[in-house]
């Protein structure tokens, strides 16, 4: 296990929202000394600047006509994850109902999905220890040669009951219909769209506790490394 701890492991994990995915690689990322990026994140932000801008976020063409604008820059480290553009801090502004519910009409543009491709692609090939990268579209198209890829999948009851404890007290059905909104945008949007790797390990967490899937993932690179 020394020897492995050296070697750098590219850890792709994608699947709908609500499946434990972020609180999973951030935990599998720290436990196996690993950088850590959050793909939404940097959808988000790109979203939020598009809103703030004043940018009509139904218009493709004007999304794609400044797609190259803002500055988004991601910090790596799993125990303090940070996302800022143009310099400032918007970790907490991207969380906002109103770029949630704008975040996959942005995301959708071509132009937008090529732009932020670019950016994963170099955080995780200057990833000196590995990283984990999690996301919709990670072991399909921003990283198809990862070493290791993981697809996480729950029941929409399961998923809306997680997602509705972390907006504080939302309204669990309304938020399953949401999340069910969102998961038939990502998957049938025509650039990169939510979809499982023909040769990614599916993991579904709906009867598992959050420190179940930890441990599932964590042996599942574990056992990637050994063999490397």
């Amino acid at each position: 296990m020394e020897n492995g701890a050296t070697q750098p492991v590219i850890v792709a994990i994608d699947g709908p929202s609500g499946t434990g995915k972020s609180s999973t690689s951030k935990a599998v990322a720290a436990q196996l000394g690993l950088s850590y990026l959050d793909t939404g994140a940097q959808y988000r932000a790109i979203t939020w600047w598009m809103v703030s801008n004043g940018i009509d976020v139904e218009d493709p063409s004007a999304i794609a006509a400044v797609a190259g604008k803002p500055e988004i820059l991601s910090g790596t480290d799993p125990a303090a994850p940070t996302i800022e553009v143009d310099g400032f801090d918007v970790a907490g502004p991207i969380r906002t109902q109103d770029v949630t519910s704008k975040v996959s009409a942005v995301s959708a543009v071509p132009e937008v999905r090529a732009r932020i491709t670019e950016l994963q692609r170099a955080l995780a090939a200057s990833a000196e220890r590995g990283i984990v990268v999690e996301g919709r579209d990670i072991g399909t198209t921003v990283l198809p040669d990862a070493d290791l890829k993981i697809f996480l999948t729950a029941s929409p009851e399961a998923r809306a009951a997680r997602r509705s404890g972390e907006l504080k007290g939302a309204d669990v059905h309304s938020t399953r219909e949401a999340l069910i909104k969102r998961d038939a945008a990502d998957s049938s949007r025509k650039t990169s769209p939510l979809a499982k790797a023909d040769d990614a390990v599916e993991v579904d967490t709906t009867e598992l506790t959050l420190t179940q899937v930890i441990e599932c993932v964590v042996t599942l690179v574990e056992e990637k490394r050994a063999v490397r």
